[in-house]
This record gives C-alpha cells, structure tokens and sequence, in this order.
C-alpha cells in the first residue's frame, strides 16, 4: 500500500512542477507550429512533422529557454540553478544550429554521391544477405533563425503560464478537478 502511496506522492510532485509542465508546453507549441507552417506555407497535411527534428521553429530550444526562463521566474534570476540552467541553454542552442546542422549537411552531400560508390561486399562471390542502404536523415539542425524564433517560444509560452495559471496541479485545483490541499 505504501508504494502506491509513494507513486501517488511522486505523480503529485511532476504535477506541481509548473516549470517542467511549461517547459513542455513551449516545447508542444514550437511542434504544434511546424505543422500549422507546414499548412500555410507548402499547402500540404503532413502530420509527421509533429514528430520530425528540424525545422521552423526549433522545438529544443523552445524547451530549453521555457524551462530555463521559468527557472528563473521560480528561483530568482540571480540563482545559480537558473545559471546552469542557461549555460545549458546556450549549449543546446549552439549545438542545434553548428553540429546538428553540419551532421545534416555532412548527410545531404554523402546522399549526393553516386550509387555503387562503396563496394559493400569486397570478397569473390555473391553476398548472403546484401545491406539495405538507405539514405541518411538529412534534417537534423536548425538554421539559426529557427533557433531564434525557437527561443522566442519558450519564454512567451512558459512565463505567461507559470505566472497566470500556475502549475498543472494548480489549475486542476482552480478548476475544481483536484481537492484543495
């Protein structure tokens, strides 16, 4: 009985963590946009880039600046968590517009080469089971103006949540779904 007890403490305590419930909101917004951009701008339904890397805007850094931002809207601007917490930021949005980006233009140009280029079965004789090649995921990073308007999401989703709605066990509260307390 205890452990049920226990899971229920813990499912109460992610509920009451409006910084990640935001974070995560920002992040499902940044998504939710591509396939609204997708609609818009190609004039296409394509419900899989809900779940594809890259594109506009960059959902990582949505995340990372709405959990960041909001780290500092619950602690305080001036604590060293919120400073991890953009150090780690910058890492992450660095990292999606420099190496992720070169991986998927590394990946385009290997795509680019011609076929039979590598002899995947050197020895005399036929193979067994020849390897499927398939072509590298090419999408990978972010330009940096996806990264920016990324980072733009994240405080203007997570800050006007954390500071109007509270966390997710706050508005079931409010909302007279949750006993108070």
């Amino acid at each position: 009985m205890s452990e049920a007890i226990g899971a229920l403490d813990a499912l109460g305590e992610l509920l009451a963590n409006g910084v990640l419930a935001w974070g995560l909101a920002a992040c499902g917004v940044a998504q939710l946009s591509k396939l609204v951009i997708e609609l818009v701008v190609h004039r296409r339904w394509r419900p899989a880039v809900l779940v594809e890397t890259g594109g506009m805007p960059s959902s990582h850094s949505s995340l990372m600046t709405g959990t960041a931002a909001g780290l500092g809207w619950e602690l305080g601007f001036a604590d060293p968590l919120f400073a991890l917490a953009a150090v780690l930021c910058f890492v992450v949005l660095y990292d999606a517009s420099g190496v992720r980006r070169a991986a998927g233009l590394t990946a385009q140009r290997v795509n680019g080469l011609p076929d039979g280029l590598w002899d995947t079965h050197p020895q005399d004789g036929p193979p067994e089971g020849a390897p499927v090649l398939r072509p590298l995921k090419e999408n990978l990073g972010h330009t940096r103006a996806e990264v920016l308007v990324g980072s733009l999401i994240g405080p203007l989703v997570a800050l006007p949540g954390l500071a109007l709605l509270g966390s997710p066990l706050q508005i079931a509260q409010g909302a007279g779904w949750l006993p108070l307390g």
